[in-house]
């Protein structure tokens, strides 16, 4: 099989952004090119990889298993291209960070802001993923510095672990919103939503609710804590979420109140154990971990 990386780019893109106008754009190369590129891949694989619905590409099952192979060399190749033009522009270092959805929609965004203040040359490098994928970068030396959600999953890491204490969300005009601490007895029946079952959060309000003796209803299921805020502020139910999630929210529409017995996500900052960092990337970490201890002692 004489696969092409071009090929596998094409792929990449396409799975990213559901049009070959996307993809083409991302690849900088013209519609009916990309659309030869994939129609070689399948030539090459002997299967088709994407089904176009209602105008968006939308991909196979093989297509799922083959992107999870192909998105750590796509995004490797980039971080090396990256990497030649800051030396070609003689820029000052690249941050390289890669966080878990919940803390990417503001802690992150404002954290990485508030450290390239005072360095005007520096590029950054940041994504946010699910933690397992994190994980998976940092060992890859993709990025240098991750947050995620517990297990550790990779030996060659070094850990910072913390816990943050989760909230109860509803809306303002929810009659539990007028207790200082909300228990399982006074959310008995009330409508849930929570993340899929396998999750940490899922397991420890189950467990909660069964020792209490009362009945958790889940609603509705989620993947992404901001999606799980979304529907609180639908009014669809309430919700266990991240505190730094509520805290950095703009657009408000909900309150929160704590929550007896506490529950707590199990986090960690990582690094790899088999790389030495850059002192942009040291510098970053200090000051990560400066304001997460801050975060769970104001918590």
């Amino acid at each position: 099989m004489a696969l092409r990386f071009r090929q596998l780019q094409a792929f990449h893109a396409i799975y990213e952004t559901g049009t070959v106008t996307g993809a083409a754009q991302v690849l900088g190369i013209s519609q009916p090119g990309t659309s030869n590129l994939i129609a070689q891949l399948e030539r090459e694989t002997r299967f088709k990889l994407f089904e176009r619905v209602r105008g968006r590409l939308i991909p196979t099952p093989e297509a799922g298993v083959l992107y999870q192979e192909v998105d750590t060399v796509v995004r490797g190749l980039d971080h090396v291209g990256q990497a030649i033009t800051d030396l070609q522009n003689k820029q000052g270092g690249q941050l390289q960070v890669a966080s878990q959805h919940a803390l990417s929609f503001g802690f992150m965004p404002r954290l990485i802001a508030r450290f390239a203040e005072d360095r005007p040359d520096m590029s950054i490098s940041f994504q946010s993923q699910y933690s397992p994928k994190v994980q998976e970068w940092v060992v890859a030396g993709l990025f240098e510095i991750g947050v995620c959600e517990t297990p550790l999953l990779y030996d060659a890491l070094d850990v910072h672990p913390f816990s943050l204490e989760m909230e109860v969300a509803m809306r303002a005009d929810n009659p539990l919103a007028q207790h200082p601490v909300l228990t399982p007895e006074l959310l008995a029946g009330e409508p849930f939503i929570a993340m899929g079952p396998d999750h940490m959060s899922h397991r420890r309000t189950r467990e909660a609710f069964h020792s209490a003796g009362v009945p958790w209803s889940v609603r509705v299921h989620s993947h992404l804590f901001k999606n799980i805020l979304s529907f609180v502020k639908e009014g669809m139910g309430v919700a266990l979420l991240d505190p730094l999630l509520l805290k950095y929210d703009e657009v408000g529409g909900f309150v929160t109140c704590p929550f007896a017995p506490k529950i707590t996500m199990d986090m960690m900052v990582i690094t790899s154990r088999d790389r030495p960092m850059s002192a942009l990337g040291q510098s970053f970490l200090e000051l990560l971990l400066e304001e997460i201890a801050h975060q769970e002692t104001v918590g």
